[in-house]
Parts: C-alpha cells; structure tokens; sequence
C-alpha cells in the first residue's frame, strides 16, 4: 500500500476545503485558516533526483519523467488542517523574464535571470513569442502534471514575477533603477507591455489548470477554488512609495482585476513604505509579510499584522506554532493564515490539538 492509498484526499475533503477557503476568502470564518503538511520519509529510488526548482531539470529531459518524479513525491506527502495537496511548477522568481528573451542560469538550488543584450530602452519592445523554449517548456510541463496529477492535487502557477522584476531581469537593476529617473515615459511603457503579456501568461495557464477542477494555487501558502495568485515586485525594495505608485500600483491593479482572490507578497522591510498604497488596492484581497533573512519573525510585529488587518486585508504567514498563538493571543485569528514550518504539527490528532490552543487563545 502505497502512502497516497493511506492518506487520500478525497472529493470530500476538496469540497471541506473549498467551503472553508471561501468562507475566509469572503470574510466569514471566525477562526484563522491553519496550514501544515507531514512528509513521509522518500523512498530510495528518489533519494536526490528530485528537484524543488524545475527549471534545474535538463531540457532535454522528457516532460513526462520531471512529471512522474514529482507525482511519486507528492504520494508522500500529507495535508494537514486546511492545507491541500499541490505541486508548485517552479522555474525560479519570475520566469516571464526567460519568456521574453532573457538569459535563464538554472543554479544549485535556484535560477537567476541575466539581459541577454544590451539594448537602448526605447528600442526594447516586449512581444509574446509562442516559440520561446521556457514557455514551451512550463506549458508542456503544467499540462501533464494536470493531466497526470490533476485529479488529486492543485497544480500550482509558476512563478510569474512582477513587472519591475521581469523589467530588471532584461534590462540589469542597475540600469533600471537608472531608467527610473532618466526616461520613466519608456519605463511606463515597458511596464504596460509587461503587464499586458503577464496577463496573457496567466490565463494560458488557467486555461489548462482549471480543466483540473482543484482551484488554482501560487508558490505560497494560499489557495482558491477560483483564480489567485501572489503577486509581487522585490525590486520595490530599492524605490521609493512615490516611483511605486507610478510604476507598480498600476500593473498590480490590473493583474487584479482578472484575478479572484490577489495576494501582494511584502518582503522585508523596506517595502513596508508601500503599505498603503497596497490597501488602497480595492480588488488586492490580502498581504503576505515576509520579514526576511536576520529579521525578527512575524509575530514580533504586531503593529504592522494589525494595521494590515486592520486596512481590510487578509494576512498570510510562514510562522512557527508559539508565533501563530502569540499573533491570536493579540490580534485575534480572523483572517490569518498561518503555514506551521517548525515541525510541530505531523499528524491530524496534532492539528485538532493546535486548533483546540488557537481557539482559546482568542481575546474574549
């Protein structure tokens, strides 16, 4: 017996989760939503062959190899609380930029993003090209795992980068940090162009992930039966709320307003300057804050969970068991969700027992 005959989700437990997801997607859930997965060890046979990053498959490996790899690895893998089984397709932060011509360098444990020429921004003009290798491949790679995988298991969007990150990624950071302040017209321009194909992209995904019936799910910790994502812009950190406004408010607007339930992912410090711009976004339905490498973890800032709660957003969190209960303990749990990472929770009878804590840490 295999562990995925031990621990199946059934069509019951995707129609719990979908009832419970859209309950807090709509406000209504009056506990925060609880997310932990248990990984049973791997078997020998695929001890090192799987990769977290996609993209570090070599191209010419069959699609349908990368597919049953990760298919025999999600059959370790059980869902615990509100969390449901997913296969994040990942081809590193902002594979769009590959899509449009840039350079793609798969690295251990990661892939970066280099300009493949050095053009003059006003010649730059971004087009969708049906036969870029890197779509081909994520496209191939997405309809598989939904026809291999579909049945059981939410396949996850790849990462599809923010316009600033994609713009970066052909242009240098150096150079548009530069083309910020010396023609923000092409910059405008070029962010519409990104804007527009990002768009395109997502819907030629959701076109194949839907087929699936399982909702629709990014690299982070959300999910929707309907269309979601996180979106982004880590190049954010390095300009200031008035360039972010001009140059990023537009585009997250507009990816928002083809999504159902959009998410912003709030990396680290420095963008906190962006908040309220962010919750001026009407159709923007939650925040994720990440405070990043040497920072103190999420439930250390308080003030910022509550002003984000507090701007009518949903908040998500990778957070350890003892930070979730200190966030409930002060904020309450209602409209939380909480990814449990420090390993603490590896069966159900755990999960009922944390959410039995939860429910008594709420302020009364």
């Amino acid at each position: 017996m295999s562990n995925l005959d031990k621990i199946r989700f059934t069509n019951e437990d995707w129609a719990r989760s979908q009832a419970t997801w859209m309950q807090w997607w709509n406000g209504e859930l009056d506990r925060p939503l609880v997310m932990a997965e248990y990984w049973h060890p791997a078997s020998p046979e695929l001890e090192g062959k799987v990769q977290g990053f996609v993209s570090n498959y070599p191209l010419t490996m069959p699609a349908a190899e990368v597919v049953d790899l990760h298919r025999r690895n999600l059959d370790r893998m059980e869902c615990l609380g509100d969390s449901v089984p997913k296969w994040w397709i990942n081809f590193g932060p902002g594979i769009v930029a590959g899509f449009l011509g840039s350079r793609v360098v798969p690295k251990p444990n990661t892939v970066w993003f280099e300009p493949a020429q050095d053009v003059e921004l006003k010649d730059m003009h971004l087009r969708y090209d049906p036969e870029n290798i890197w779509l081909k491949r994520v496209m191939e790679i997405t309809r598989l795992g939904v026809a291999e995988l579909g049945d059981r298991a939410v396949i996850g969007h790849t990462d599809l980068g923010g316009n600033l990150d994609i713009l970066a990624s052909l242009r240098s950071s150096e150079k548009l940090l530069m083309d910020l302040l010396d023609c923000p017209e092409e910059v405008d321009r070029l962010c519409r162009e990104i804007s527009a194909l990002w768009i395109r992209y997502y819907d030629e995904l959701h076109a194949v992930i839907h087929q699936a019936g399982r909702g629709t799910a990014p690299w982070a910790a959300i999910w929707s039966p309907g269309r979601c994502y996180m979106m982004q812009s880590d190049f954010a950190y390095m300009i200031s709320p008035e360039h972010f406004a001009q140059f990023v408010v537009p585009d997250l607007t507009a990816c928002c307003a083809v999504l159902d339930h959009g998410f912003y992912h709030l990396d680290g410090k420095g963008q906190i300057p962006h908040l309220d711009h962010l919750i001026g976004i009407e159709r923007l339905r939650g925040i994720q804050w990440i405070p990043g490498d040497g920072m103190p973890p999420p439930a250390e800032w308080l003030p910022l969970l509550k002003r984000i709660r507090d701007g009518g957003k949903l908040c998500q969190l990778f957070v350890s068991s003892a930070g979730a209960r200190t966030i409930v303990k002060n904020l309450g749990g209602k409209g939380f969700v909480f990814h449990i990472g420090d390993g603490k929770i590896k069966s159900r009878e755990d999960m009922t027992a944390f959410q039995k804590l939860l429910r008594e840490d709420e302020p009364r």
